[in-house]
């Protein structure tokens, strides 16, 4: 199996070294600033940043990675010893056994730093908690949720910042985790195993890049779904996609699928017969692609998710909406989600 380039590693990851700046550096301030106040502040790393995954790469330290770390307060006391805390901080030294924060673009203000616990989950969110209702959820993108919930909390005597936490770690409720499902598996369905097909046997690769992009992102999706975990931002997908028990032979699949030639020659036969599927060609995507849904329809029989037992995921999709209990919900777009 591929592998990140080895000679990008980094001797360690930046969680460890944030970790140890917090409780080398950090801390000892806090205690003789702010002893008074330290049951009143949650500390660790979470948020935008590979580091907060445990992804970054000797790639990553060029911005806005390197030591530092999060303190967050709630409203009542971030108006009453926020700006005293924050200054406190800044005054912090920016190197650290060696490294040093490079903060080096306006777009990371707030990453880091003294935060309010309303405004690090509003950014996300949208509202300074959990959403309320399955179309609250929808609305919200999964990478969102995912940096929301990423990283390390090292102290959090208050519990607040922990409370919203450990609800949004509970995943989505389960119909809001079926309709994103239906539709993810109806794109599978429709990207892949259906107009890929029709876009090649007219010699169009430039619709079938799409075609087969969409459906390597609807079937990751799939898969962290399957998993109940939230999918990341695109640029961690994949890499994300490598840590997930649940249908481990997808990333391999998927990196195969996404290095497949687009092989016009392997359709100059078959013409307009592209009604059964697969149709009859020596293509490497479409044979990977119907692994993949037949790996994905096994799956949701296997979670008794889907009822269905044709091949085809459309199929599949429309039995999981069905199953669906709230009717607002099951009677959403098939492809809203």
């Amino acid at each position: 199996m591929w592998e990140t380039n080895p000679n990008l590693k980094l001797d360690e990851n930046g969680m460890d070294l944030c970790e140890r700046y917090f409780y080398q550096v950090g801390l000892p301030m806090l205690e003789e600033r702010f002893g008074d106040e330290l049951d009143h502040i949650a500390a660790g790393l979470v948020g935008e940043g590979s580091e907060c995954f445990g992804f970054d790469d000797a790639i990553s330290t060029d911005h806005d990675w390197g030591p530092s770390f999060c303190l967050w307060l709630t409203d009542e006391d971030y108006d009453r010893f926020g700006a005293q805390l924050a200054a406190a901080y800044d005054e912090l030294p920016e190197e650290f056994e060696g490294r040093r924060f490079a903060r080096h673009r306006e777009q990371a203000a707030g990453r880091r730093g003294v935060l309010r616990i309303s405004s690090f989950y509003t950014k996300f969110l949208g509202r300074p908690t959990v959403p309320e209702s399955p179309l609250d959820w929808l609305r919200l993108p999964e990478s969102y949720l995912a940096v929301a919930t990423n990283g390390k909390v090292f102290a959090d005597p208050v519990g607040e910042f922990s409370r919203i936490r450990n609800a949004l770690l509970g995943f989505y409720p389960e119909d809001v985790r079926r309709k994103k499902l239906a539709a993810q598996v109806a794109t599978m369905a429709h990207t892949g195993q259906a107009n890929f097909c029709r876009v090649m046997a007219r010699f169009d690769t430039v619709a079938a890049s799409m075609a087969r992009a969409q459906f390597i992102e609807a079937a990751m999706k799939v898969t962290y779904l399957l998993n109940h975990r939230y999918a990341l931002y695109y640029k961690w997908m994949w890499r994300g996609l490598r840590e997930l028990s649940v249908l481990p032979e997808m990333p391999e699949l998927i990196r195969q699928l996404a290095e497949a030639p687009l092989d016009a020659a392997a359709w100059k036969n078959v013409g307009s017969n592209v009604s059964t599927m697969p149709p009859n060609t020596a293509d490497a995507s479409v044979n990977l692609m119907e692994k993949i849904c037949a790996l994905v329809a096994g799956e949701l029989t296997r979670q008794g998710l889907s009822n269905a037992t044709s091949t085809y995921l459309e199929d599949h999709a429309y039995a999981v909406q069905a199953s669906i209990e709230n009717p607002q919900v099951r009677g959403l777009n098939l492809l809203l989600g």
